[in-house]
C-alpha cells in the first residue's frame, strides 16, 4: 500500500530507505530517545539501519507489524515514520505510533497520515479498534489523537520505561471502526 496525500506519501519501509532512515534518526535523536528508544538504537549507523529495515520488512510480510515511511511528495525525503504495531488479529485491534522530523511538525502532516492509516487499517486490514498510547506531556501527539477522533480511555500505569528513567504512566486513546 502506498498512499498519496497532499504534500507527502506513505509507503512500506523498503531496503532503499536504510541510509535515509539512519539520517532521519540521527537528525532527530533528541526527539526519538524517550518514546522511540529501540528505533533510535537500531538505526544509529547505516549498517544497523539495513538490519532494522530487513527485520521490519519481514514483520510486514508476516503481518506482525507494519512500518511505513512518510516522505515528501516532490523530493521523496524521509520525514517521518508511522507504525501499525501490537496487532491482535483475533480481537482485531492494533496500535499506532508515529514520529516526524522537527522541521515538518505543526503542518498537519502527521494528522493526515494517521487518518489515512486508520482508514486503511479499518477498511483493508479489517481491524476494529486502533490505539494511540501517549504521555500526558506529549501535547502534539495528544492533539493528533483528538483531531483524528480518538477518545481518551484511561491512564495506563507504568506503561513505558524510557532509557535511564523510571516507568511512566501513559494515556490510552482509542478509535473504533464505525459499523455501517
Amino acid at each position: 500500500m502506498k498512499l498519496l496525500l497532499d504534500s507527502c506519501y506513505i509507503g512500506p519501509i523498503q531496503n532503499l530507505d536504510a541510509n535515509n532512515l539512519c539520517a532521519f534518526v540521527v537528525a532527530n535523536k533528541d526527539r526519538l530517545k524517550r518514546y522511540f528508544p529501540i528505533t533510535l538504537k537500531e538505526n544509529l549507523t547505516p549498517d544497523l539501519s539495513k538490519l532494522f529495515v530487513e527485520q521490519k520488512r519481514k514483520a510486514f510480510q508476516l503481518k506482525e507489524e507494519f512500518l511505513y515511511t512518510i516522505k515528501v511528495l516532490k523530493t521523496s525525503q524521509l520525514i517521518g515514520l508511522i507504525y501499525l504495531k501490537a496487532i491482535n488479529w483475533t480481537d482485531k485491534h492494533g496500535e499506532l505510533a508515529y514520529c516526524i522530523d522537527r522541521k515538518f511538525e505543526g503542518r498537519g502532516i502527521t494528522t493526515t497520515v494517521v487518518n489515512a492509516l486508520c482508514d486503511y487499517a479499518f477498511n483493508s486490514l479489517r481491524l476494529k479498534t486502533l490505539k494511540i498510547i501517549v504521555h500526558k506531556t506529549n501535547f502534539a501527539s495528544i492533539k493528533i489523537a483528538k483531531k483524528c477522533n480518538f477518545t481518551w480511555i484511561k491512564t495506563l500505569k507504568n506503561e513505558h520505561t524510557p532509557p535511564g528513567e523510571s516507568a511512566l504512566d501513559m494515556e490510552l486513546y482509542e478509535l473504533y471502526k464505525v459499523l455501517e
